[in-house]
């Protein structure tokens, strides 16, 4: 008789103490829980030995980049229904501890066991990047990461990102069909440059410069002179492709380079476009107090960057194990609060803040649509486990933007002269 999905969904509702909110199908065939839901595919005993060895999100993540989890139905629903179980509820080692002296809980393991089978833990995925976390943010770490993350083929980026390959939140006219990602994408490299007031004869240095969109639409629409870094070998050779092609070698300089050994200051404006999520927290002063020093008297940052919401108690944040393993190693989140005081405490004065938490939602949507419309290709470029990484990261993103669980804001700062004065015009906002 075929009832590993009853069987299953039993065993997890003990385990979670609440009735499971999507409809399960196991590797035999059977199903089980609410009809009209998104329906969770267990197609081997694999998946659950990724549970049992690693709890939680970073398990379900092993199992979903190796096939072995799968979704039928809405993405977006099953991954907004579990979400409570699993981001907002992972267990830590202590809280596993005392479930642990539960008896209805260690019944729920056995009954895991036994219906896993062999209990050997499988291996993590190929994609998974392994290394231990020590010595963050060297150069040696933060090449490594960005090539883990960036260095996966020019042509996959060309299918998910589009034309405009603009690794970063959009700025929304209209939600879609009214509103396209291009546009979307044109209008925020548009709005960065209005809030930098780059024009003829000034001088940007693009941080994380990523495929040169930035600088090249700097350059072509504003004049300007434009230095570009990047850490990433294949970025840079697509970059100066671009660039090349756009008859703009005579404005645009694209390094591979870190940012710490920038030393031909003084630039006019700085953009750190989706870059500073790399930096760390303990290096953020650091790379702050460098920006600084790179620019002129009076001269303008324009900080692009991912918050997550505070914590009451700072010290038990912990980086996502998915996000982690899979996306960008050695990457962190910070509080809007504690960039806006680093910022000054490295010497800038912080001008604006402008939050546009629901256009990287509909940035990420569009996103995943271009990888699902190009699924086949995308799989043949980069393996069926990376297509499925990026599926999963970028679909949970979505939702964590919509759900107000991490924000994306534009800080505007300005290294500010002695005087005071700093340029900007009396009245803000002038750029919208």
């Amino acid at each position: 008789m075929a009832d590993a999905a009853p069987r299953l969904k039993g065993i997890l509702e003990q385990l979670i103490g609440t009735p499971l909110p999507v409809r399960v199908r196991a590797w035999d065939g059977s199903q089980a829980g609410p009809p009209d839901t998104p329906t969770l595919v267990v197609r081997n005993r694999r998946a659950l030995r990724h549970l049992l060895w690693k709890p939680g999100e970073l398990g379900l993540a092993r199992a979903w980049v190796a096939g072995d989890l799968a979704v039928e139905g809405d993405l977006y629903t099953a991954l907004d229904r579990l979400s409570g179980l699993i981001w907002e509820h992972d267990e830590d080692d202590r809280t596993l501890t005392r479930s642990l002296r539960d008896p209805g809980f260690r019944s729920a393991v056995r009954g895991l066991l036994a219906l896993a089978g062999n209990p050997l833990p499988p291996a993590p995925p190929p994609e998974e990047a392994r290394r231990p976390r020590r010595g963050l943010h060297t150069r040696h770490s933060d090449r490594r990461a960005i090539s883990h993350h960036y260095d996966v083929g020019n042509d996959f980026y060309e299918l998910v990102l589009g034309p405009s390959m603009v690794y970063s939140c959009a700025y929304w006219p209209a939600p879609p069909p009214r509103g396209t990602l291009e546009q979307a994408q044109h209008d925020k490299l548009e709005l960065v440059a209005r809030k930098l007031a780059l024009e003829p004869g000034r001088r940007l240095l693009d941080v994380g410069c990523g495929w040169g969109s930035m600088a090249v639409h700097a350059a072509r629409d504003h004049g300007v002179g434009v230095v570009g870094v990047t850490l990433s070998q294949e970025q840079a050779a697509y970059a100066r492709k671009r660039v090349a092609d756009e008859g703009l070698t005579d404005r645009i300089e694209i390094r591979v380079q870190d940012y710490r050994d920038v030393t031909d200051g003084p630039y006019d404006a700085i953009s750190s476009i989706g870059m500073a999520e790399h930096v760390g927290s303990r290096r953020y002063l650091e790379y702050a107090t460098a920006l600084h020093r790179l620019l002129k008297p009076g001269g303008r940052l324009l900080n692009h960057q991912i918050a997550r919401r505070p914590q009451r108690d700072e010290t038990t944040y912990r980086v996502d194990d998915f996000i982690d393993a899979y996306v960008f190693p050695d990457g962190e989140l910070a509080p809007l609060g504690s960039t806006v005081t680093l910022l000054e405490q490295a010497g800038f004065e912080v001008r604006d803040v402008e939050s546009i938490r629901e256009h990287y939602a509909l940035t990420l949507r569009a996103w995943v649509a271009n990888l699902e419309s190009g699924w086949s290709r995308a799989v043949a470029l980069t393996g069926p486990g990376r297509a499925r990484v990026w599926q999963l990261y970028m679909a949970a993103s979505a939702l964590a933007f919509e759900r107000n669980r991490i924000g994306v804001n534009q800080v505007l700062a300005v290294r500010t002269p002695e005087s005071g004065a700093c340029a900007l015009p009396l009245r803000s906002r002038t750029w919208n």
